[in-house]
């Protein structure tokens, strides 16, 4: 049977207190959302998620990448091929993005079911990031957080079975951004609640439930897409399902991520989830989609993950709304950041290995590490003998830092620090971190980060983040 066989999430480590957008005082444990910081945006979330999802997994066997988002910042340049690089996966691995609608992320996850039925690919690798943004004090800014949520789809050991999916389409302008725009922009409320979300949600479960012979009171967990809590409620009534039922929404914990949201409650239904449990996920836009899942024995062989309850648990709220919005870059500025062509595409090109995919060079004569990669070994001094060797996936510690109060910042300073990894020393700046936590010998791990925009594109690389303990 084919089906997930593993799983991953990432929920940015920054937070913004929604009291903050409506100009009032912080409260302890009050409403927040997940906000990606300077240095992320739904790239660097899905490589992050991807790789939750594929700890103890061989990549070698990954082969294709579906990558769903309405926030990918090029048009004209795939998303999944930027991801596969990062990830290290094989160059023949088939990479497809999927955008346009909110429901792209269940679509891509049925996409990639379909393909390894139909034998076509034996691992496919399916992502759902979003980033999207609501005018700044607005109501939707309060609602929409960010996050990732990424599955791989096999028909080896699943740990949860797709059973079967049902979606229904539907024209209706209640939730749109033209090209260009920064802003997602929303109709009034009750109008996509009452003519948008709640039929065509409620069309599709029960569409699910016709092709199913099933009910509500077959699923154990229902992971539903939801604008807010009380039209969410509302839902459950009309399909019958019990409020124990529903998957927590995360409704002033993380916010509505888009695309990623119905995969995401997914993930979290999955956390604690037993065998013999059937699951239900449904999401929202432009008509609506329902999976139906059978959860295996195999999730009980299935190793650790950060998921989104780990990451729910790391946080770092911001003290302030004016670091949201240079965070954003909504600040007013004098000059346009995007006003030479930035970096070379040629260096681009030739350096895309260490860059995006952080590989590094072993020394096939003593086994030293390097990066990047030299003509010649600074220990045996041999020439051009090298294997690749991926650091991305390793761990280091700080052998010497710096706080950098000149390098443009939201929140300066610019940590850098040098980083120890496998005997390989790497340069690197540290993220999720303040200048008072930073200490020699600190334990950090890598994720890929967003260094600067220029030439009207980011630009990426790696980042040291320290390593906490699990939650």
């Amino acid at each position: 049977m084919t089906g997930i066989a593993a799983y991953g999430a990432y929920v940015p480590f920054t937070r913004l207190p929604l009291a903050l957008i409506a100009g009032g005082p912080v409260v302890d444990g009050g409403p927040e959302k997940a906000v990606a910081y300077t240095d992320e945006d739904s790239v660097t979330m899905a490589v992050a998620a991807a790789v939750d999802c594929l700890t103890g997994f061989d990549r070698a066997e990954v082969d294709g990448v579906l990558f769903a988002s309405t926030t990918y910042p090029l048009r004209e340049k795939q998303g999944a091929a930027l991801i596969a690089k990062a990830l290290d996966l094989r160059r023949d691995v088939n990479t497809t993005d999927f955008s346009g609608s909110l429901r792209a992320g269940t679509a891509a996850l049925e996409a990639a079911s379909n393909a390894v039925a139909a034998g076509s690919a034996r691992q496919v690798l399916v992502i759902a990031s979003d980033c999207r943004m609501g005018t700044p004090r607005s109501a939707l800014e309060s609602k929409l957080g960010d996050g990732a949520a990424a599955f791989l789809v096999s028909d080896a050991h699943p740990v949860a079975t797709i059973e079967a999916s049902y979606a229904v389409t539907d024209e209706l302008q209640d939730l749109w951004r033209t090209d260009g725009e920064a802003f997602t922009h929303s109709w009034e409320d009750r109008f996509v609640v009452s003519e948008g979300y709640t039929p065509n949600l409620v069309e599709a479960v029960q569409g699910l439930f016709r092709k199913t012979g099933r009910g509500a009171s077959d699923y154990s967990r229902a992971a539903l897409y939801a604008p807010d809590a009380r039209s969410l409620g509302g839902v459950a009534r009309q399909l019958g399902l019990a409020p124990e039922q529903l998957q927590d929404g995360f409704f002033g914990t993380m916010g509505n991520t888009g695309t990623a949201f119905a995969p995401m409650l997914l993930v979290a239904a999955l956390e604690q989830a037993q065998p013999g449990d059937r699951l239900l996920v449904a999401s929202y836009g432009d008509g609506a989609q329902a999976l139906s899942l059978e959860v295996t024995e195999h999730i009980e062989k299935l190793g650790p993950r950060r998921g989104v309850a780990n990451h729910l648990a790391r946080r770092r709220p911001l003290g302030n709304y004016d670091a949201y919005l240079r965070s954003r870059r909504l600040d007013p500025k004098e000059w346009s950041e995007n006003a030479d062509l930035g970096l070379s595409a040629t260096i681009r090109f030739r350096e895309r290995d260490a860059d995006i995919g952080f590989i590094g060079a072993r020394c096939s004569s003593c086994g030293l590490v390097h990066f990047p990669k030299p003509r010649v070994c600074y220990r045996c001094h041999t020439k051009d003998e090298w294997e690749p060797f991926r650091l991305s996936d390793r761990t280091g510690r700080v052998l010497a830092f710096t706080f950098d109060y000149f390098f443009p910042a939201a929140e300066p300073p610019t940590i850098v620090v040098m980083t120890e990894i496998e005997g390989c020393r790497v340069q690197v700046q540290l993220a999720n971190a303040k200048p008072d936590q930073v200490k020699l010998d600190m334990p950090v791990e890598f994720e890929f980060r967003k260094i600067h925009d220029a030439g009207g594109k980011a630009n990426y690389f790696w980042k040291a983040v320290p390593i906490l303990e699990e939650a």
